[in-house]
């Protein structure tokens, strides 16, 4: 099940909103008392509807899930009961996350490699578990934040399930830290600002995703899923641009969605994307792209190995290497993480020093031309495919097709939204209407109260109308 779905939309979202103000009617005339606010049965509406929502497409697959969420609560148990012991716990805990996760994913790929060095051994054929990458670092900083007592240890089972299997964040991220729910998990108010908040943000997400995403997918899959023998450079740069737009919208959607039904909720996840293709470097534009995993590997391998203070060129390599591993099981995805790495590199003893002298145009389109490069290196797990396309797309063959220029001129609007979309314009018509007609004034409020209203409805009513017989509404990170 995908937020994309309209079936997640129509039938799980409000079956969930009924059971869950239920809840809250249980907890507010049954379980709470006059001097506290129990949340303990709306916590466990969501736990519910979280494990029905994750073993909708893979039944068996959560017993692994309630299976690594048990070992994380007793070594999280062990690491805050014990000080002689502590190391070992998480020792113990983080092995078995990485054990559990290396099994899934990359026994295969591994096995395949030997294989392919004149080894006799048998590639296992393991269906990836959905969001066992996410749920897994979250596991693991939770873990981490316990040891460095940069957060509390959740003391119940259902409290570390609530947090792991929450739905909103499970299959696709963001990748959200045990410190940053700790205290929502029984402790949170929803208002109607949240509510309000949170509904619009979830159909910005769904816009991004149906409207812009998905129309996106189909014309990528026109120039790429294909043996390249007809592809024009043209139509191989029309591809990887609509590949380098769907899977912006696509998970920054997703993201979207995630935020904003978490904010219902009462929870506060941190941000994901800023306007990415806004950047002026290839350092920014990673300061910009899936922050939460970004941080992640900041602060629990870059600094750990030494950070900025010794070693710095291998920790960067290190946690590049790492990032193109955790996308996938994949020669294509560690060679994508080690071309960016090195990238990241060289701006530090170069670019960076200077960027203040060089025009801000030239720095973006840099900046961008290295970044769909890049997506073009992630696109292809075909070493072949990839050259093959690479080969094209630089001028080894036709230049130009009606092809390619029938996919511009009949998309036209969908290229001008899509561009308009990646730049911060919400926040600057805030800022705009803000300025015209004052901050916080009856006029500017009802402005932007129907802007959104209007937006909202379009959005739900578009998007419900695109996904009647959709085909392709997959969300990409799903696979990740």
């Amino acid at each position: 099940m995908v937020f994309s779905d309209l079936f997640f939309i129509y039938v799980f979202i409000p079956a969930f909103a009924l059971c869950y103000l239920l809840g809250g009617l249980i907890d507010k005339h049954i379980l709470g008392d006059a001097g506290s606010k129990s949340l303990a049965a709306r916590n466990t509406m969501l736990v519910v509807f979280s494990l029905i929502f994750y073993a909708w497409g893979e039944p068996t697959y959560v017993f692994l899930m309630l299976g690594s969420v048990l070992v994380n609560y007793l070594c999280g148990m062990a690491i805050h009961r014990s000080t002689a012991r502590r190391k070992g716990a998480l020792a113990v805990g983080v092995g078995l996350n990485l054990i559990i996760l290396g099994t899934f994913k990359y026994l295969g790929f591994f096995a395949r490699q030997l294989i392919g060095l004149g080894m006799e051994v048998e590639a296992p054929e393991i269906a990836l578990p959905i969001g066992i990458s996410f749920y897994t670092f979250q596991s693991i900083s939770y873990l981490v934040d316990v040891y460095r007592k940069d957060s509390p240890v959740q003391r119940t089972f259902k409290g570390l399930l609530l947090y792991i299997s929450m739905f909103p964040q499970l299959i696709a991220g963001p990748i959200v830290r045990y410190g940053t729910v700790a205290d929502e998990i029984n402790a949170r108010h929803v208002s109607r600002d949240d509510i309000a908040e949170g509904v619009y943000r979830f159909l910005i997400g769904l816009g991004k995703k149906v409207i812009i995403a998905n129309q996106f997918s189909e014309i990528a899959d026109q120039f790429l899923v294909t043996d390249f023998a007809n592809l024009t450079a043209s139509g191989a740069w029309v591809g990887i641009l609509a590949f380098t737009m769907q899977i912006y919208f696509d998970f920054s959607g997703y993201s979207d969605m995630a935020i904003g039904i978490g904010r219902c909720l009462g929870f506060h996840f941190n941000e994901n994307f800023n306007h990415p293709y806004c950047c002026d470097s290839i350092s920014d534009f990673w300061r910009r792209w899936h922050m939460s995993l970004g941080s992640f590997f900041r602060d629990y391998v870059y600094i750990p190995l030494g950070g900025n203070r010794r070693h710095q060129p291998l920790n960067i390599f290190v946690v590049w290497f790492l990032t193109g591993m955790w996308h996938g099981a994949s020669w294509n995805f560690i060679i994508w993480g080690l071309y960016f790495g090195f990238i990241v590199m060289t701006e530090k003893y170069t670019l960076l020093r200077v960027k203040d002298r060089i025009p801000g145009v030239l720095l973006h389109v840099y900046s961008l031309v290295l970044v769909v490069l890049g997506w073009g290196i992630f696109y292809f797990e075909d070493f072949g495919q990839m050259t093959r396309f690479f080969t094209v797309l630089f001028g080894g063959g036709e230049l130009h097709d009606f092809v390619t220029e029938s996919a511009l001129a009949s998309n036209f609007w969908l290229w001008v939204v899509a561009v308009l979309f990646c730049m911060p314009l919400r926040r600057q018509a805030a800022q705009g209407i803000a300025r015209l007609f004052g901050e916080g004034t009856p006029t500017e409020q009802a402005i932007v109260m129907t802007a959104r209203l209007v937006y909202s409805v379009a959005a739900l009513v578009l998007s419900t109308a695109l996904l009647v017989g959709a085909t392709n509404n997959a969300f990409l990170y799903t696979r990740f």
